[in-house]
């Protein structure tokens, strides 16, 4: 069983972490039932973006990093205070702890500033939200990561970085590919309803 840390900060976008918990516990009932998604935060309750409250699986520091295939990362708004988590060494060290072991990182929209604060982007491609008058890209490219704008999702190695919310699900099914097979992930996409 291959399991994935979906590792939440506070102030988290719930859409950008509901299509890992989807996509994965599809896979768990309809797939091939390879994959185990075990949500984690640094607070035993978290706030998202737009109000309500989420409870995690478990706190970050009761689980073993070492048990874990892959590390899935949802954005958030700075508004709910999505950087203090995101940016902090806690949070930032279980990144770097993931690249070091060359196990894949999916960090969909401003969670790739997280990915890019810890130093593993630092002169690797990647990408993050990128709407005018925005200023993540620039912050990006001041982490050192070659930023690639015009893409909606970046692959450099084992690391997936996207542009904005619109390309979450398609985060979670590249994950999903990575983890098991095109062949699997065509199927629960189709389980799904996304592919006829």
């Amino acid at each position: 069983m291959k399991k994935i840390l979906l590792l939440l900060a506070n102030g988290f976008e719930s859409y950008e972490a509901s299509v890992f918990t989807d996509v994965f516990g599809w896979n768990l009932y309809e797939g091939d039932r390879t994959t185990e998604l075990v949500s984690v935060g640094l607070h035993s309750v978290l706030e998202c973006t737009w109000g309500y409250s989420c409870i995690p699986m478990h706190q970050l520091q009761e689980i073993e990093l070492g048990d874990f295939d892959a590390l899935a990362i949802p954005g958030g708004f700075g508004e709910a205070n999505f950087y203090e988590d995101a940016f902090s060494e806690e949070f930032l060290e279980v990144i770097r702890e993931f690249d070091q072991q060359n196990k894949p990182i999916a960090a969909i929209c401003v969670a790739g500033l997280a990915v890019a604060k810890s130093g593993v982007l630092s002169g690797r491609t990647g990408t993050t939200y990128r709407f005018k008058n925005n200023p993540r890209q620039m912050q990006m490219r001041q982490l050192g990561v070659q930023v690639l704008s015009t893409e909606r999702i970046v692959e450099d190695q084992n690391i997936i970085t996207s542009s904005s919310p619109e390309t979450a699900l398609d985060v979670a099914f590249r994950l999903l590919e990575k983890l098991t097979s095109k062949e699997n992930t065509f199927e629960v996409k189709q389980r799904m309803g996304f592919t006829k």
